[in-house]
């Protein structure tokens, strides 16, 4: 018997947990206690796979590609009639010449952006809704970068123009689900050392996960959508 289905402990759904920021918060999550089921991309040994082979009680593994509709529609049906107190999406990707700008960019490394980034995280959010009860949490990972009032010094173009329509397409489905007391959350974590974020940025995943998961966790049972950083405090749309 897993411990998912002997435990009361709450169940959180990362969607996106293979490295950095997914699976470091799976296993902060691990550590406070919770069941954790996160999904990988790749048929490949991920370091998912490690956090689960250390607490097998508490870890379940799914494999799902965002952009693949007939991949949610059976993480859909393997994962009907569970209960998750947390839909979290992580899941996200940036071009490959973040130095491109708008008038550089080809279309499909555009489009590649702008459907893993913006329009893949919704279509997860509204084939698994149904599994997050009404004063259950779902949240995606955003960025400050998807902020258009802190849009100061441009750069990161195709990335942050990513990030600002997955967080207008968030509000529109808040307005949606205007009558459903759920918590809904756009996490803007900052800029983090992983793969995505590099070598350069001023933070590592040890320092920043606990106030990741503290704002995750504190936005429990506060119903409609935030956009906020890491450390709880509102990001300006």
């Amino acid at each position: 018997m897993t411990h998912s289905s002997s435990s009361k402990a709450p169940t959180i759904l990362i969607i996106g947990a293979s490295q950095g920021l997914g699976h470091a918060m799976a296993a902060e999550c691990v550590k406070r206690g919770w069941n954790v089921v996160g999904t990988v991309r790749e048929a490949t040994r991920t370091e998912l796979h490690e956090l689960a082979d250390e607490h097998a009680a508490y870890v379940e593994i799914e494999h799902l590609d965002v952009t693949a509709l007939e991949q949610i529609a059976a993480l859909r049906d393997r994962l009907s009639g569970r209960r998750f107190d947390i839909l979290f999406v992580n899941a996200g990707t940036a071009n490959k010449n973040e130095g491109e700008t708008i008038a550089d960019v080809s279309t499909e490394e555009f489009v590649h952006v702008m459907v893993t980034n913006a329009l893949s995280p919704l279509r997860v959010i509204e084939a698994l809704q149904h599994l997050v009860p009404a004063d259950g949490l779902i949240g995606v990972m955003s960025s400050g970068q998807g902020s258009i009032t802190g849009n100061e010094k441009g750069g990161h173009e195709i990335y942050r123009g990513s990030k600002s329509a997955l967080n207008q397409y968030m509000r529109s489905y808040a307005a949606r689900q205007s009558t459903v007391p759920r918590a809904l959350l756009l996490l803007a974590p900052g800029w983090i050392r992983t793969a995505l974020g590099g070598p350069n940025a001023p933070s590592g995943l040890e320092e920043t996960i606990p106030d990741i998961v503290n704002t995750l966790l504190s936005k429990r049972g506060r119903p409609g959508l935030e956009f906020l950083d890491r450390m709880g405090r509102t990001v300006p749309w």
